[in-house]
């Protein structure tokens, strides 16, 4: 069951997911949990899911080579995703972001099924054109911007 953004209960988790004690302390738990959920229920299921639609994104390392495994809330479009490298507000883009960067061609695992993608980060056009959904979608990318002084990377992801 998804908690819709509008209701009392979602402007409570958005209000709380915005505030700077999640931004500390939200990168150090969700991630684990969502990879532990993840895992036992075979994809079909993540904490971050019961909210937005999540996804779980496996690339390769730009540094190392191996895989890495990051689960992300998503916009779904067509039949591909929109993902944005937020980081929970914090000053540097995620890791995640520089692997996809790096190696364009990924994994995603998004209700229980398992799809190789390729990723496009998005131009500022792009961007600019997308970039309204994906705030109406969770209002707190601008929140994000606002606090790290970045501008997030956002990336689509097609199937290959």
């Amino acid at each position: 069951m998804r908690v819709q953004l509008d209701s009392r209960l979602g402007k409570a988790v958005v209000k709380m997911a915005g505030s700077k004690t999640f931004m500390r302390v939200g990168p150090k738990v969700v991630p684990h949990v969502d990879r532990f959920l993840h895992k036992v229920t075979g994809g079909k299921f993540i904490s971050s899911g019961g909210l937005l639609p999540s996804l779980v994104l496996t690339t390769t390392g730009a540094k190392t080579g191996q895989k890495r495994t990051t689960p992300l809330a998503t916009k779904p479009e067509g039949t591909g995703w929109y993902v944005v490298g937020s980081n929970f507000g914090r000053e540097k883009h995620p890791s995640w972001t520089a692997n996809l960067i790096a190696n364009p061609d990924a994994e995603v695992s998004f209700k229980g099924k398992t799809t190789p993608v390729n990723a496009h980060l998005l131009t500022t056009e792009e961007k600019a054109e997308v970039w309204p959904h994906l705030v109406k979608f969770w209002p707190n990318y601008d929140v994000y911007v606002n606090r790290s002084g970045r501008d997030l990377r956002v990336f689509r992801l097609d199937p290959r």
